[in-house]
């Protein structure tokens, strides 16, 4: 009887992706949940546009710091042991943040969620390598990666409900917002150890035929995709298609953490709607990048094509938002965010398929997927603060966001000057 792929690939999916869709949703809730407080937040602390810029960004550079070292210490103890870390300290920061009363403390806690959360992301991705071949990880990808879009859709009128409750027990809602998304981080992060398997040779849960079909695979990889490995930590760093992959991902990111920042404020800007109205309504552009981000991702496996799948998704994306700030129908501003969002967030899948085929096991594979994020993640920083710079120097957004556009559009180059594992010979 001939092994049953799909049989396998559906029992992986019901095993892990839930709690890494957890993990990834929680993360993205006390990560983004800044861009909802600051609507209350900015006039009950007196912030500025650029002091808000500059503690949403700051998050990243702390990230960046401790990211390589991070994602070698989860390859070295497990996934168990490093993710249920990240996770409560995470967690410890986000729930401090209600008692933010300066700028300054804003950027420290800002910067320490940062160094908290370093690694999670890249971690997941280098987890989730151990367990999907390169075949069906751009879809099962994009069924993990939608968490950062759902984690929008279930914060925004998480958000709109925390806000709301503005004056309860002497608390602002933005100090209730804070409390109540960082708790659950904590909480989960006790359950995980005890959920998660790190290595597909440690699950009870799999037959010894499933075990030696995965292993086998997933060892077989590298000779089939490509001869041209890092291997090492020296190799990773001196190795072009890695830092062409991080430039890319900077490319993306600033555009990305641009629109998730900024986009409740820009929803208000249009609609002029109060706080709490803004944030129930911001939950829309997030519902329809879970279908796109989906679709795109499955097709991209169907067509074992990766790099015009990022393309095209950009393209549309920076079309789309470089146009947003001149429509005078708020109808059609939000319309065209949502296209911006869900173009965006639609590369995430195929893009993280990349950096497996110029990558060996073990730690080339952990800091050149932490490298690449790390370097990525610095456009988190770079993008929300020329936003709140451009914001601050002109009154609006009508040169900030087209800047940010062509950036992406011209830097999505990129991507055709990397490997994508296919042979295009036959």
């Amino acid at each position: 009887m001939p092994f049953n792929e799909e049989k396998l690939y559906r029992k992986l999916a019901w095993r892990l992706l839930p709690p890494l869709y957890l993990i990834y949703i929680l993360a993205y809730l006390d990560r983004m949940n800044v861009g909802f407080a600051q609507l209350q937040m900015k006039e009950s602390l007196q912030f500025s546009d650029a002091v808000y810029g500059l503690g949403a960004g700051i998050f990243f550079i702390g990230y960046t710091l401790f990211e390589i070292p991070s994602n070698l210490i989860l390859d070295k103890v497990g996934a168990k042991i490093w993710l249920t870390r990240i996770m409560i300290t995470w967690g410890l920061v986000s729930s401090s943040m209600v008692f933010i009363e300066t700028p300054r403390d804003f950027y420290i806690l800002r910067f320490f969620l940062g160094v908290a959360e370093a690694g999670s992301f890249p971690g997941l991705i280098l987890y989730f390598s151990y367990w999907f071949p390169a075949g069906v990880r751009a879809k099962y990808g994009a069924l993990l990666i939608t968490a950062t879009a759902a984690s929008g859709l279930i914060g925004a009128p998480l958000a709109g409900f925390m806000l709301g409750m503005d004056g309860f027990l002497g608390w602002r809602g933005w100090q209730w917002l804070f409390l109540v998304e960082g708790i659950p981080s904590i909480l989960f992060g006790m359950v995980l150890y005890f959920w998660l398997t790190d290595r597909p040779a440690h699950a009870s849960w799999l037959n010894d035929e499933e075990k030696d079909w995965l292993e086998r695979t997933l060892s077989d990889e590298p000779k089939v995709l490509t001869q041209h490995h890092a291997a090492d930590l020296k190799q990773v760093l001196g190795n072009a298609g890695v830092w062409k992959l991080a430039l890319l991902y900077f490319v993306v990111v600033i555009n990305y953490y641009s629109i998730s920042l900024w986009l409740p404020q820009l929803i208000q800007h249009w609609s002029g709607l109060d706080n709490v109205h803004t944030a129930f309504l911001t939950a829309l552009p997030y519902f329809v990048t879970v279908i796109v981000m989906v679709i795109v991702g499955a097709h991209s496996d169907k067509m074992a094509e990766r790099r015009w799948h990022i393309a095209v998704c950009a393209w549309i994306s920076a079309s789309a938002f470089a146009v947003s700030p001149y429509l005078e129908s708020p109808v059609l501003a939000l319309l065209a965010i949502t296209i911006a969002a869900a173009g965006i967030w639609s590369i995430l899948a195929p893009f993280w398929t990349l950096p497996h085929i110029l990558l060996k096991e073990g730690q080339a594979k952990a800091s050149g997927l932490a490298l690449i994020n790390s370097i990525g993640n610095l456009g988190g920083f770079a993008g929300p603060y020329i936003v709140a710079w451009l914001k601050t120097s002109t009154g609006d957004f009508k040169v900030a966001l087209p800047l940010l556009a062509s950036i992406l559009a011209v830097g999505v180059l990129i991507v055709f000057t990397v490997n994508d594992g296919y042979d295009r010979s036959k």
